[in-house]
């Protein structure tokens, strides 16, 4: 990256003469690195830790006049302090570009441009290329998983299909959904008679009235058991 932290102390210092692109000064220094490594790191474990342990010894709802609930009190308007702190800073950061942070406001770390002159790394059309993929990746996780890909497939094989007609004789007696021979409690798609497991005709007749067997491709409307009695898609049995 084309990107390092400059110390804004040491750049006002600089003669006019030694400015050319505006970018020119001396990195952090050592103390800089150091506090800026213990306020980033350092600053957010113990902040984080602290909370945590608050919260397990019930600080804040321990009696008014415990030191417990004080110092609550006191880590409440530090965290209310901060946040408002921080929001202020975002302001300032969007009106004059510098400082994005509080911590690099106190040290007076700037982050500012390497080099001035930077040859692309990457391509256009290469940059192109990701940004229609990620957008076409998207774009099937939000409709394949509202398509019924069962459905689909018989329509584009149907015509292929031997078994087109209801009743046929080359009808296979595994069940079309689990692929369970022979079924346990065979039961039957009406008006096409293709026969299913009772669990997966039911739950795919409960999941829509639009369902359509995967053998034909028929409007399943009802289903049978073996014995005479009709059971119609709404029915439990």
């Amino acid at each position: 990256m084309n990107l390092r932290y400059r110390n804004e102390n040491a750049t006002t210092m600089l003669r006019k003469e030694e400015v050319r692109t505006g970018l020119e000064g001396p990195g952090l220094t050592k103390s800089q690195k150091l506090w800026y490594c213990l306020a980033i790191v350092g600053g957010h474990y113990g902040w984080t830790r602290l909370q945590s342990f608050s919260a397990f010894r019930s600080w804040g709802n321990s009696e008014q006049s415990s030191w417990s609930r004080r110092a609550w009190v006191l880590l409440q308007r530090a965290e209310s302090f901060y946040k408002a702190t921080s929001f202020l800073n975002l302001l300032l950061f969007l009106y004059t570009g510098r400082y994005r942070s509080i911590v690099e406001r106190v040290l007076k770390a700037r982050l500012v441009y390497e080099r001035p002159n930077m040859n692309r790394a990457v391509s256009f059309e290469y940059m192109n290329r990701q940004l229609v993929w990620n957008e076409f990746s998207e774009l099937l996780l939000l409709i394949l998983p509202l398509l019924n890909t069962a459905s689909i497939k018989k329509i584009l094989f149907f015509p292929f299909s031997n078994d087109q007609s209801p009743g046929s004789s080359a009808e296979d007696d595994a069940c079309p959904v689990c692929g369970v021979n022979p079924i346990a409690i065979s039961f039957i798609a009406i008006p096409c008679e293709h026969k299913y497991c009772y669990y997966c005709l039911r739950t795919r007749c409960s999941a829509g009235s639009s369902f359509h067997c995967l053998r034909c491709n028929a409007q399943v409307m009802a289903m049978k058991r073996s014995s005479p009695q009709v059971n119609s898609i709404g029915d439990d049995s």
